[in-house]
């Protein structure tokens, strides 16, 4: 299908601005330009330069509970999405939006907005034509029917970037249409082509606009053009790589000067002593291209709005949904998201294989653990945790008509909770207390309009994470964190944002007062033990709630 920009057009005149919410996957805190990276992202260093950065900007630590915030405004648990989307019978873990919630769509289509999304979406286990399920076969939590008028994307989390599995045009399966398909690329093109048809048909109404980005998530599958410009880059390997990062980083002012790098994961060989230079080496490459990619396709929705006249008057935030990810694909996994062979017939090495180098359609691998410690400069940790690695994201705030700052940090911490009441606020809409019959649990998050007038420096109130049970509350400068089994930390976030001085010892009152705060919240949130599977069947709370 063709997609491209409109020469020229006339751009409706909206009250309310336009609003892109774009979200990478799986990519760290220091993996672009304007956080400190080597990795080429020039459209999003220039909405950086000509908006503001948040350095302390959380997520939910994983896919899923990010998704299920993002879109809701609540903790993911609140909204049925306690873990993944598996369904363990109780009201926490179904694995599904739930009706408790309104998703940013529909609170924006029923102010008027028109809602339009790209991309990843990964909030319900009812996959409908490929389920192979009778009772997954359902579409009722799909795009559309959670208040967005197009999309264009994946219903599933993971998958191939040249045949990505449970491709979607509205509620209709169809294939990757071209030889050349490759998902970052359709995803920024559909999202120009929405664009475009919106200003084409005369519609005045502003418009909402989620673009949920698959890069840089595993497989390593990226262009050999765009691998071959980072020929070279990093043939130094993870530890320098990691302390230019961190050198830029305090240079541009995201750190503060006194602050501590984290040691190198354990886990990881000293550079000089790694075995597999040349594949570690191809795998950076293949995943800085993957983001690169990503950046350029950015670009071009920049330009459609450009060249529909309708930048100024559009706030565009770009975040992503948690810290790098040190998850490793292993030989023999199988699932519905991993290919076992291309569209043409020829079979997919499954695995991080150095005998197979990254990048093309025949492989399926990841980027390990050594250059995930990278991407979360400086700070330790992963995806899935609750440590800073896990949950701090790039946030990148561009919008014209209503920033009137450019290149500034903001240092109050948020949370993707934050972004429902921040667009409701700027569309002049309310938060609905009903919703299609059902009544609608109250907003968690606040919006981030003081924050970006520099109104108020505190935050209103505690933050909470548990994922898997990995959890943490973070109440004024005080951060308790805790790994799943292992013992509560206490961290001053001031002094020690990375996490390398655990005072719990020295005051455990502090230990027990965070503590106290956060069971009282995990009470009202509905989080469980975990496993959560276990014990929902230990104490039969399932029976009750099917």
């Amino acid at each position: 299908m063709p997609l491209g920009l409109l020469s020229c057009s006339s751009a409706p005149e909206n009250t309310h601005p336009n609003i892109i919410l774009i979200m990478a996957d799986d990519m760290g805190f220091a993996d672009l330009g304007c956080y400190g990276s080597e990795i080429h992202t020039p459209n999003l260093d220039r909405l950086a330069e000509n908006g503001i950065r948040f350095s302390r900007f959380y997520n939910g630590a994983r896919c899923c509970p990010t998704r299920a915030s993002l879109l809701t405004g609540l903790y993911a648990h609140q909204a049925g999405i306690g873990s993944m989307t598996d369904d363990w019978g109780h009201e926490s873990y179904r694995g599904d939006l739930n009706n408790r919630c309104v998703t940013l769509a529909e609170a924006l289509g029923s102010s008027g907005y028109a809602t339009y999304m790209a991309g990843k979406w990964h909030v319900t286990g009812h996959l409908g034509y490929w389920s192979g399920n009778e009772e997954k076969m359902s579409k009722h939590n799909w795009p559309l029917q959670r208040g967005f008028d197009r999309f264009f994307g994946t219903i599933i989390g993971a998958g191939s970037y040249y045949d990505p599995v449970t491709l979607v045009r509205d509620n209709e399966p169809v294939d990757p249409d071209k030889d050349e398909f490759y998902y970052t690329d359709a995803i920024n093109d559909h999202m120009v082509e929405f664009i475009n048809e919106h200003i084409q048909s005369g519609n005045d109404a502003p418009f909402f606009a989620y673009v949920a980005h698959v890069a840089p998530h595993w497989p390593l599958h990226a262009l050999p053009e765009d691998i071959e410009r980072y020929d070279g880059v990093y043939d130094k390997g993870w530890d320098e790589i990691r302390r230019k990062r961190f050198e830029r980083m305090k240079q541009m002012g995201l750190v503060n000067e006194d602050i501590e790098l984290t040691p190198r994961d354990p886990r990881v060989p000293r550079w000089e002593d790694e075995e597999n230079k040349e594949w570690r080496i191809r795998a950076m490459e293949v995943y800085a291209a993957q983001i690169e990619r990503m950046d350029r396709g950015i670009g071009r929705i920049i330009g459609a709005l450009e060249k529909n006249g309708i930048l100024d008057n559009t706030l565009i935030v770009f975040l992503a949904d948690n810290g790098g990810c040190a998850e490793v694909v292993k030989e023999g996994w199988t699932g519905m998201f991993i290919s076992q062979e291309t569209r043409d017939g020829r079979p997919v090495h499954v695995g991080d294989d150095p005998e197979c180098m990254p990048g093309p359609e025949e492989t399926y691998q990841s980027y390990g653990i050594g250059w995930a410690n990278v991407s979360n400069t400086p700070f330790r940790l992963y995806k899935h945790f609750s440590h800073e690695g896990g949950i701090s994201s790039p946030m990148i705030m561009h919008w014209p008509d209503g920033i009137e700052s450019k290149g500034e940090w903001r240092r109050h911490p948020s949370h993707i909770i934050d972004l429902m009441p921040t667009f409701l606020d700027v569309a002049g809409a309310e938060y609905p207390e009903r919703f299609n019959g059902q009544e609608i649990l109250p907003l968690e998050g606040q919006s981030l309009i003081p924050v970006i007038k520099q109104d108020r420096v505190e935050r209103d109130g505690p933050l909470f994470w548990e994922h898997e049970g990995n959890r943490a509350v973070l109440s004024g400068k005080w951060k308790l964190v805790q790994r799943h089994n292992r013992d509560w930390e206490l961290f001053d976030m001031l002094t020690d944002r990375t996490e390398t001085t655990d005072l719990s010892d020295e005051m455990p009152e502090k230990v027990a007062e965070l503590k106290a705060m956060y069971e009282e919240w995990a009470e009202r949130a509905g989080v469980l033990p975990w496993p959560a599977y276990k014990y929902i069947r230990d104490n039969k709370l399932d029976e009750d709630a099917r």
